[in-house]
């Protein structure tokens, strides 16, 4: 899985990278719809889940972009790899923390405001804050186990 040990300013844009993406989209579409509507289809929850992902992925890239020229991606992961950085070393698994954290919190500010504007009128907003936050948990956790899996072998 040689694809998988790279950093996501290259693996973004590889195949593998798109059905990475596109699986953390649909996980969470599944789940904001179950948690929402009791259903695993809603219409109008798949596409909210698949704007607000959109918007949060590519507010993750400009701001990687600018803080370290792309090679750190805050899209839904920092998506690093031991190319990147070296977890023996306190800074960069420290570096790493911080980065990984912020790309959640991002994540959920966008997407969780996003969610609201779109689906208060048929649900409530504690409701949409709370699904939005355990989608983005289960979600993070399933991709982060994926990813850093192979990514630090």
């Amino acid at each position: 899985m040689t694809l998988l040990n790279v950093s996501f300013g290259i693996y973004a844009f590889l195949p593998q990278g798109w059905l990475f993406m596109a699986f953390v989209i649909i996980l969470e579409c599944y789940v904001l719809s179950k948690l929402l509507s009791k259903k695993w289809y809603d219409k109008r929850i798949y596409w909210t889940v698949v704007a607000s992902n959109l918007i949060s992925g590519i507010i993750g890239i400009v701001v990687s972009i600018f803080l370290n020229g792309g090679w750190w991606m805050v899209v839904w992961f920092p998506w690093v790899s031991s190319n990147e950085v070296d977890l023996s070393n306190p800074n960069s698994k420290n570096s790493l923390i911080i980065f990984y954290v912020a790309a959640f919190v991002l994540t959920l500010l966008i997407e969780t405001l996003i969610n609201i504007t779109r689906l208060k009128k048929q649900y409530p907003t504690q409701k949409i804050m709370s699904a939005t936050i355990i989608c983005n948990v289960i979600s993070y956790v399933i991709g982060s186990f994926v990813l850093y899996a192979y990514s630090f072998k």
